[in-house]
């Protein structure tokens, strides 16, 4: 790009209320999921408004595509530093996330008052949640076919670690194993890679036949340990977690929420879990913003808060503490390749997670249908209104046929 082209570039200094109102738009008009909302303020800030170069745009973005978190809401937190530093980046983001929070959270205040007590509102998300785990199994495919590529090592990390989440590994120890052996593998130190994946099938051998506990290995969905109401503090914990691990899109946070929520906390049932992420489908905002409903079920408003807060706050935190500094290490070969084992990790835990989901969801013809249907849909259409379309109408359908 020539220097001439490059001086009709300039970011604007705007106030702090324009900031605000800026990109609370962009919240309101967040339809379509993460590249729609992206293209939306690629058009506005690169291709009408000129704030950055368009080589800038793609350079940042592929940033914070190796990074957790939602790729569109960092992108706002980048534009509103670049404007007026930290406190514009503050503004940018909170803006972004508001519209879907507040509908979320009101939406889970309904479910919670009226959803759950009702033969009507029953049926309803009964057919949604088919059709909920249709949009599971297509993330699945979607980000496994961006993680893996064609490489035997990633196809190999995300099988160990569906397994090993089957067989009731932590997933921590699932990611940091898969994170460490492709890194590995990005050094070329393949006979050590090998031999170090050797080791952790046996550790998940001796798991599987009980011939040691290894308890701090152990998940929550091995021991089913149910801890009842969780504390605020619990609950933000959860969400930090959550949103430090949300490699590939908002679907990667679904195991590390449901594995809290369900499977350890005990403080909702799988159903409502799908619930809420079938409610997140309709609203103009990142899907993680079903965080919202999981922390509202577990701790009421202030648990949605803090949930919510703990899911977004990397989201801020990469921009506003040091995005130039993360430019340049995830341009590191070994730290890249550590990055591609963890996203091939998740992808695992992913489709661990949906084969249960499946297993409790798909229970007579009627789910059946749903799901086929909404799979046949959600694979041949690329309309950025289909997944909201495909909840309403498997809700339709719960209301006509599955009362």
């Amino acid at each position: 790009m020539s220097n001439l082209s490059m001086e009709n570039y300039s970011v604007p200094r705007e106030s702090y209320l324009r900031i605000f109102l800026r990109f609370l738009k962009f919240g309101l008009l967040a339809w379509g999921g993460p590249v729609a909302q992206i293209a939306m303020i690629r058009q506005e800030l690169v291709e009408d408004e000129k704030w950055i170069t368009p080589e800038r745009f793609n350079r940042v973005l592929a940033v914070y595509q190796v990074l957790p978190g939602p790729e569109a809401h960092e992108l706002c937190v980048y534009f509103g530093m670049l404007s007026r530093g930290r406190i514009g980046a503050l503004l940018a983001g909170f803006g972004f996330m508001l519209p879907g929070f507040v509908l979320m959270f009101l939406l889970s205040w309904f479910y919670v008052v009226v959803g759950i007590s009702s033969p009507l509102f029953q049926a309803v998300f009964l057919g949604m949640q088919p059709a909920v785990a249709a949009l599971i199994v297509r993330a699945v495919h979607r980000i496994g076919g961006h993680a893996l590529h064609d490489d035997r090592w990633l196809w190999g990390m995300a099988l160990g670690a569906g397994l090993a989440q089957l067989l009731g590994v932590n997933f921590l120890v699932i990611l940091i194993a898969a994170g460490f052996v492709y890194a590995l593998v990005g050094l070329n130190r393949t006979k050590v890679a090998l031999l170090v994946s050797g080791l952790f099938v046996t550790a998940m051998v001796v798991i599987a036949l009980g011939l040691a506990p290894f308890p701090n290995l152990q998940s929550g969905s091995a021991a089913q340990s149910a801890e009842g109401v969780p504390t605020v503090w619990r609950l933000l914990v959860g969400g930090l977690r959550a949103g430090l691990l949300t490699f590939g899109g908002a679907y990667t946070a679904i195991p590390f929420l449901r594995h809290d929520a369900v499977q350890v906390g005990g403080w909702m049932t799988n159903a409502q879990f799908l619930d809420g992420l079938a409610l997140s489908g309709l609203l103009p905002a990142p899907l993680i913003i079903f965080s919202t409903f999981v922390g509202f079920i577990g701790g009421g408003p202030l648990g949605a808060i803090a949930m919510t807060g703990g899911v977004f706050a990397p989201a801020f935190a990469f921009t506003m503490i040091g995005h130039d500094y993360l430019e340049k290490v995830v341009e590191m070969k070994s730290v890249h390749a550590f990055l591609d084992g963890v996203t091939a990790g998740v992808v695992g835990l992913i489709a661990a997670t949906a084969l249960g989901i499946l297993n409790e969801t798909l229970l007579g013809i009627q789910a059946w249908t749903v799901f086929t249907l909404a799979l046949i849909v959600l694979f041949r259409s690329k309309a950025k209104w289909i997944i909201a379309a495909v909840v309403v109408f498997a809700g339709l359908y719960g209301y006509l046929f599955m009362q």
